[in-house]
């Protein structure tokens, strides 16, 4: 007769050993994949922050090339002109540029009261008409999209 060969018994001890060990594996990965998740959720919410303030830099520095040519479309409406054909040309140009500037959010800083963070000061002068820091005269417009300044205006202010 062949011997039987004993298995060996397990205690209960070995038994819930076993189940506690298993249970604290289970709890551990179910932590790495919640932390997983966390840290995907917040790198696709920078990114998208990171995207948006980019788009938002992109169109102020394309935006900003532009301004140059509607301070001469200013400046040609300005000037005399003896063609009246002319003249309504460059009104219907520069008008269909504000429009399209303002259609992409761009607004004239227009604010009569000194902001160092919309104007920039190049003259001061002395009015009896107006108040001490307000906007005397404005030699250069200024533009913004939103909160964001393309371009601060060139200003004089009263003492």
């Amino acid at each position: 007769m062949a011997k039987k060969k004993k298995e060996p018994e397990t205690t209960e001890t070995e038994i819930l050993e076993s189940e506690t060990s298993e249970v604290s594996e289970t709890e551990k990965l179910q932590d790495q994949l919640l932390r997983t998740i966390a840290e995907y959720d917040n790198y696709r919410k920078r990114t998208a922050r990171e995207r948006m303030e980019l788009e938002s830099d992109i169109s102020a520095k394309v935006v900003g090339g532009f301004l140059p040519a509607v301070d001469n479309l200013e400046r040609a409406l300005q000037a005399e002109c003896k063609d009246e054909n002319y003249k309504k040309g460059i009104e219907l140009i520069y008008s269909s540029f504000l429009e399209t500037l303002k259609k992409y959010g761009v607004e004239e800083i227009t604010e009569t009261d000194f902001d160092p963070a919309l104007h920039q000061a190049v003259q001061h002068v002395e009015s009896d008409e107006l108040e001490s820091g307000k906007v005397a005269e404005v030699f250069q417009k200024g533009y913004k999209i939103g909160n964001k300044v393309i371009r601060f205006a060139m200003v004089s202010i009263v003492k």
